[in-house]
């Protein structure tokens, strides 16, 4: 059996499996058992800018929401992962399953946002969150909780 270990934040984050032009998150600033805290920076040039929407782009919400999993849920349950699961480690990735969150702004390109995830709970490889998106200023975009489960690829 390997053994069972906590990453840092620098090391769950090239963990994540997306890439660019669908990785959201740029940075981890915090990571704990009990709480992530994620940054991501919209870039202008994105492709959904053109047509959501032309002359007065806005980010979609299900862009939002992704970005609130993969700076969330998604290093949680890689931490979890590694912590819990070591013999097979390498090879889990966490999904996001499930989300609940409402919108009281929107972000438009070349914000930057950070999100804020609290755990609720990690059993048997699934993850849930309460989170949030604020704005560079404070603003609060979106709020919710979210989930996620391990599986092994």
């Amino acid at each position: 059996m390997a053994d069972s270990r906590l990453l840092t934040r620098q090391e769950v984050l090239p963990l994540i499996p997306q890439r660019y032009p669908f990785r959201f998150v740029d940075e981890i600033l915090e990571l704990t058992d009990e709480r992530v805290v994620g940054r991501y920076s919209w870039d202008p040039e994105l492709d959904f800018y053109k047509g959501h929407f032309p002359g007065n782009p806005v980010t979609p919400g299900v862009v939002l929401i992704e970005c609130m999993g993969q700076c969330g849920v998604v290093p949680l349950g890689i931490y979890f992962g590694y912590r819990d699961h070591p013999d097979d480690a390498e090879k889990l990735t966490t999904f996001f399953t499930d989300a609940a969150v409402d919108f009281s702004n929107v972000v438009l390109p070349g914000q930057t946002v950070t999100v804020e995830s609290t755990l609720v709970f990690y059993r048997r490889r699934k993850v849930q969150v309460d989170s949030e998106m604020k704005l560079d200023d404070g603003t609060i975009v979106c709020s919710g909780k979210l989930a996620g489960m391990g599986v092994t690829l």
